[in-house]
């Protein structure tokens, strides 16, 4: 059942960030103003945008191949991880040092933190269930 569970997560989390890369690609501006308070962290910038879509197809595509191909998930789910939980810690400094309000962290947590979490209880699940991870348990 956990397997199961996980294994959704991780092919709901893919296509969320595959879908989010992809608005990203086809119409930045659009995406650029319908995304809750993106318009207040700097100008428009169509050639950023794009770039930052292209992560996000890469990361999609990470866990969507790690969900099919069970051997190669710990680095496919822990690299994207990596960038969802860099990307967190940025937005929570960003409130440290004065940037931005609290009152961002709760809009952000569904796209920014949420994600980070997800991509962290995947690999820990991933890595506890290969081979390395059964090695290092016994």
């Amino acid at each position: 059942m956990l397997r199961l569970l996980c294994l959704g997560l991780a092919v709901l989390l893919g296509v969320a960030l595959e879908a989010n890369g992809v608005f990203m690609l086809v119409s930045p501006e659009k995406w650029y103003f319908t995304v809750p308070g993106v318009t207040s962290t700097g100008p428009f910038n169509q050639h950023f945008l794009r770039d930052i879509g292209l992560i996000f197809l890469l990361m999609g595509a990470a866990f969507l191949v790690g969900a099919a191909r069970p051997q190669l998930r710990v680095v496919l789910w822990a690299a994207p991880t990596l960038w969802l939980v860099g990307h967190a810690l940025f937005h929570f400094w960003e409130v440290a040092v004065g940037i931005c309000s609290a009152s961002v962290l709760p809009r952000d947590f569904p796209a920014v933190t949420l994600p980070a979490i997800i991509g962290i209880a995947l690999t820990f699940w991933a890595f506890r269930h290969s081979r390395a991870g059964r090695a290092a348990i016994l």
